[in-house]
């Protein structure tokens, strides 16, 4: 990921108040990782939208085929209701 905080000007701030190098460099390096180990990056975010999408996706491929399951089995409860109305009022 590019750098997003000026290290440089904290280096260089650093050494201005009379700190050895080593050092100035070290606590510079800290600071930054620390900061930017706490942003999401575009890939993150592209990552959790393809992992969402995936779940959705078969979240509504489930709920189609549950759909089409217990409409199937309305319609055979309907045509056995029926059946069975036509057996009862055509045998009197």
């Amino acid at each position: 990921m590019a750098s997003t905080i000026d290290t440089l000007k904290i280096y260089e701030r650093l050494k201005a108040a009379n700190l050895d190098e080593r050092a100035a460099k070290e606590i510079t390096e800290v600071f930054r990782e620390s900061i930017e180990d706490r942003f999401v990056t575009k890939k993150d975010l592209d990552d959790a939208l393809d992992r969402l999408e995936t779940k959705l996706v078969g979240e509504i491929e489930k709920s189609k085929s549950e759909t089409i399951k217990w409409t199937f089995l309305f319609w055979v409860g309907q045509l056995a209701a029926m059946v069975a109305l036509f057996k009862f009022f055509l045998a009197k």
